[in-house]
């Protein structure tokens, strides 16, 4: 990923964005400190350090370095955002697009472990799955479009890792006008952080909602609950015009993980 945003491919580079990126992650979500030995404090320092290698990448494509740059350099060329907006909006594709998604089949491992049942549903799809891709030689051919859309127990599993253990527990939200709600108002201007935690796992929504079971998913009354793109009962990835733009993919991603994991295993 880092070769793709970046254009960097010297091993002793990448490594050194991964632990700053490391760095940066684990203070993301601690006290906000910043102070000399507070994560906070490590982690905007590793932010900052990040977006300094960043915009040395910006500064030398625009002096007429096309060697690489991977996607910094496509944005520069393209002239349609400012220097801190591409910094800004790599970070953002970095985070977004490795620790989430890892994090959610870490989950997913970890719930499946606790459920023999679904472990074995999800192990049985799969052998299915790659039998039909046997060919005649006995190999086992590349994985399909067709092969992903077939796996329905795989997207319940997803489903209920993302209900259960979703990374993006809460969402910050400003008021652009005054809002009432029930016997409230929110004046305008004031931040609203609704918790997505506290929906999916509501027992006034979902049956024992704390217990992992990617069958709930096949009963017909939580069909609706499971468009993940409007419900109010299930939003694992945000909602409204900032809904994760990377939502199908990641989806993609911990489906063909599984898929492997659970065929090798």
């Amino acid at each position: 990923m880092v070769n793709q945003l970046l254009g960097i491919s010297s091993e002793k580079e990448v490594g050194e964005i991964a632990q700053l990126f490391s760095d940066f992650v684990d203070g993301c979500l601690s006290v906000p400190v910043s102070l000399p030995g507070f994560a906070y404090h490590t982690a905007m320092n590793a932010r900052k350090n990040i977006i300094g290698k960043i915009n040395k990448i910006i500064a030398d494509t625009r002096h007429g370095d096309t060697s690489g740059g991977g996607l910094v350099r496509r944005l520069v060329e393209e002239g349609s955002l400012q220097d801190d907006a591409i910094a800004d909006f790599i970070i953002n594709l970095l985070f977004a697009g490795n620790e989430t998604t890892a994090k959610t089949m870490l989950f997913a491992i970890y719930f499946l472990t606790s459920s023999p049942e679904a472990a074995d549903q999800l192990l049985e799809e799969h052998r299915n799955i790659r039998n039909k891709r046997l060919n005649s030689e006995g190999e086992v051919d590349m994985i399909t479009w067709e092969d992903y859309k077939s796996m329905s127990f795989t997207q319940n599993v997803i489903d209920e890792t993302l209900r259960l253990g979703g990374i993006a527990i809460w969402l910050m939200r400003e008021a652009k006008e005054d809002v009432e709600y029930q016997d409230y108002v929110i004046p305008k201007g004031s931040f609203v952080v609704p918790f997505l935690s506290a929906v999916h796992q509501d027992e006034s929504f979902y049956e024992e909602a704390v217990i992992f079971n990617p069958c709930r998913w096949v009963d017909p009354k939580n069909q609706d609950k499971r468009n993940w793109r409007n419900s109010p009962y299930y939003s694992p990835f945000g909602g409204g015009a900032r809904l994760c733009p990377g939502a199908e993919l990641a989806r993609l991603q911990i489906a063909l993980f599984l898929h492997y994991f659970v065929d090798s295993s």
